[in-house]
């Protein structure tokens, strides 16, 4: 279970940037709420991922399933750069994480 609090939490990360990026271009409280409450929601659910994922471990993963969220949300949502040593360090950052789960 807590390494679905954990995706949960990184999906708390990658809509928190996204609404980072909301709150930037049109000002409004309720944008503002919605930031707030995705970070929180990352936040709980990466406490609670690691009562049981070492911090190391869960801080790793946490971040890089955000970064690589947040550069693929950018890509497809924001029509960001999407060229080919992009994709590929991502992929990198996703490997990083897959080889955590598998030997961590």
């Amino acid at each position: 279970m807590a390494w679905i609090y954990l995706v949960i939490a990184s999906f708390g990360e990658i809509f928190g940037v996204l609404c980072i990026n909301l709150f930037i271009q049109k000002k409004s409280v309720f944008r503002l709420f919605l930031l707030i409450v995705s970070f929180g929601g990352g936040f709980v659910f990466l406490s609670l991922a690691m009562r049981t994922i070492p911090m190391g471990t869960a801080y790793a993963i946490w971040t890089g399933l955000g970064a690589a969220g947040a550069v693929l949300l950018g890509i497809l949502w924001f029509h960001e750069s999407a060229g080919w040593k992009r994709l590929l360090f991502l992929l990198c950052i996703i490997g990083g994480a897959v080889g955590l789960k598998v030997f961590g």
